[in-house]
């Protein structure tokens, strides 16, 4: 793999009303985000390493979605589904 690996990661203990949790907010090298919540430190540092494991694989599923969404957009187009701002699903 000859693409830089660097991802960010931010671990904060929080207090809400139900007790201690650890909010996650992840950033890997493509770009993509997410933050989720975990009752322990333990989890929080567990769901952070597989995240970040799966990055090149949720980037190839990104990228299959998009292209299989223009591909649809592409056969609508030719079936004459769609018109200049709406689709004819509605």
């Amino acid at each position: 793999m000859n693409k830089e690996q660097k991802y960010h990661i931010t671990i904060e203990e929080t207090r809400p009303s139900f007790g201690v949790s650890f909010k996650v907010e992840l950033e890997d090298h493509h770009g993509n985000y997410t933050c989720v919540y975990e009752p322990s430190l333990e989890e929080a540092l567990i769901y952070a390493k597989n995240w970040c494991k799966l990055a090149d694989l949720r980037e190839e599923n990104e990228k299959r979605n998009a292209k299989a969404i223009i591909e649809m957009m592409k056969l609508d187009k030719e079936a004459g589904i769609t018109t200049r701002f709406r689709d004819g699903l509605d």
